[in-house]
């Protein structure tokens, strides 16, 4: 047995290998999100016991019935294939060191999400909101927020991943009127801390694992995720992986037509350690490449992150500094991108 430290405090492992059973719907379950495009308020209360209930667990559920259209997913894993089939020089034209605010191209092994690991083993590709140049924020340096890289010659791509990163965004103000009932709180408490959201999109291609794998280089180091929530779009190959509250290792495998949502850190914090923030970690050892889409939803720049009052009592004071969401997020970018430590320390 070991331990594994994570954003919100350390967690024993059962089982340190890397095959696992597959997860029961009751350590992640199912959410029919359709009642948050109803008028149904009975239905909305009742969605929301269920969510509360699954990210007072796990932290980890399935939702369906999202609206998201399947030629958007479908265009978006299409155009992820494109794009990581370019030869290296290409993709290194836009790699993430040119951009200051992390967007860009990540070669294999230049993310580590687990500091005590060796790199995880996938490339990828990040945008963000796109916030121009002269924006004010932008101007005062608020480094999360400026222009997206995009591959020349590839409208594609871009067209793809512009329309993905909307529809997420559509989709994750619906999810936050779900968390905000689950919480006791108004159905649009969080609106007004998400009008210019730092708000991720990621396109990430695994190459199989063969053989006997060394668990400190796999596709994604266990790591808990440092958003509010994450939106996760799988293809057919299983790798993702969840620490359940057993201290054991489960499979999150493709459930077709849902997305896979988890709990990050700063809804943690938000909930007082309320809602699990989730450890988890990607191995691909299915013998085919694999292909994700995850998007990372947080709240605006500036918005200040502390315990809400619903999550508050004399019994459970607040446990953590409040911090704003653009300082929490570069603190976390600097432990795991080394480019971006590099760049925040010439500034």
């Amino acid at each position: 047995m070991k331990s594994l430290e994570t954003g919100n405090g350390v967690r024993m492992l059962k089982n340190t290998g890397l095959d696992c059973r597959q997860a029961t719907l009751e350590e992640i379950p199912i959410i029919d999100l359709a009642p948050m495009f109803s008028g149904d308020a009975a239905a909305k209360r009742t969605l929301a016991a269920a969510l509360r209930q699954a990210c007072v667990g796990s932290g980890f559920l399935y939702i369906k019935n999202h609206h998201v259209p399947q030629d958007v997913i479908d265009a978006t894993f299409a155009a992820a294939h494109g794009y990581f089939g370019l030869d290296d020089a290409a993709k290194m034209r836009n790699h993430v060191s040119l951009s200051r605010n992390n967007r860009g191209y990540a070669a294999l092994l230049e993310e580590n999400t687990d500091p005590t690991a060796r790199g995880d083993l996938h490339e990828s590709f990040d945008i963000a909101l796109e916030v121009p140049a002269d924006d004010p924020d932008v101007v005062a340096g608020k480094v999360l927020y400026g222009p997206n890289q995009w591959p020349a010659g590839e409208p594609a791509f871009r067209a793809a991943l512009e329309r993905y990163h909307a529809e997420m965004c559509r989709l994750g103000g619906h999810l936050l009127h779900a968390f905000a009932l689950a919480l006791d709180l108004p159905e649009t408490y969080f609106d007004a801390l998400v009008t210019k959201p730092l708000a991720t999109l990621r396109v990430l291609h695994y190459p199989p694992q063969f053989g006997e794998v060394d668990d400190r280089q796999i596709g994604i180091g266990a790591h808990s995720d440092y958003e509010c929530f994450t939106i996760l779009a799988q293809d057919e190959v299983p790798a993702l992986q969840v620490l359940n509250t057993a201290g054991e290792w489960v499979a999150a495998n493709p459930i077709p037509g849902c997305f896979v949502v988890n709990i990050g850190d700063q809804m943690a914090r938000w909930t007082n350690d309320l809602f699990a923030s989730t450890v988890h970690r990607a191995v691909n050892r299915s013998g085919r490449e694999r292909y994700s889409i995850p998007f990372f939803f947080g709240p605006n720049y500036d918005t200040l992150v502390e315990a809400l009052p619903s999550c508050v009592t004399a019994e459970r004071p607040a446990k953590y500094p409040a911090i704003t969401s653009g300082d929490y997020i570069n603190g976390r970018f600097a432990e795991t991108f080394a480019h971006y430590r590099a760049a925040q320390e010439q500034d």
